[in-house]
């Protein structure tokens, strides 16, 4: 099977940014957004997703975080979607509970290409340093869309940033359950035969 890897770049009025995504990596990550928070909650993805990612930023950080944040998003899904190709004998359907102290996130994913997003739950604070919380929801949103997958997430708690934190290494967890290489399967795991 070939490397499930992919770089990703895309430019705007709003943000540059680069993005190269290993899916079958160790978790080392180079992030630079201009949010510090931000690339913590990237990092964090790679390191329990166990891919490897680098993502260089430059955005209009003197509006507020939502392009940054929003456009990190769009290009990262781009990549997972360009590095896992056809699909081909990956395991498809994932879900996982992670908790962070009083927080708990869930995440339930098809990686399908069929792309569908929803939330349940909302923030305890509005930011979380220089990042605004709902700006978490509207990451899965984004990346979602642009993955082509389906993902349900879910947060509860009493600190945003655990809640956030919880909800990307959530979605770390279950992409990478969802996105491995199941040796007895035999093509796409589909009925279709394709997806």
């Amino acid at each position: 099977m070939s490397e499930r890897t992919a770089t990703v770049t895309r430019e705007t009025g709003e943000t540059s940014i680069e993005c190269t995504i290993a899916i079958d990596g160790d978790g080392t990550a180079t992030v630079e957004t201009g949010i510090g928070f931000f690339d913590h909650m990237l990092t964090s993805f790679a390191k329990h997703g166990l891919f490897d990612l680098e993502i260089d930023c430059d955005g209009d950080l003197e509006i507020d975080d939502h392009h940054t944040v929003e456009d990190v998003a769009i290009v990262l899904g781009t990549a997972i979607d360009e590095a896992l190709g056809n699909r081909s004998g990956i395991v498809r359907y994932a879900d996982r509970r992670v908790p962070l102290d009083e927080a708990v996130a869930s995440a339930v994913v098809d990686v399908s290409g069929r792309p569908r997003f929803y939330f349940d739950g909302s923030f305890s604070q509005d930011a979380v340093g220089e990042f605004t919380s709902d700006m978490a929801r509207h990451f899965g949103e984004s990346l979602a869309m642009n993955a082509g997958v389906t993902l349900h997430l879910a947060v509860d708690g009493e600190n945003a940033h655990h809640e956030v934190e919880a909800l990307f290494k959530a979605l770390a967890r279950t992409l990478d359950d969802a996105t491995r290489v199941d040796e007895r399967r035999d093509g796409t795991p589909s009925t279709k035969g394709t997806l």
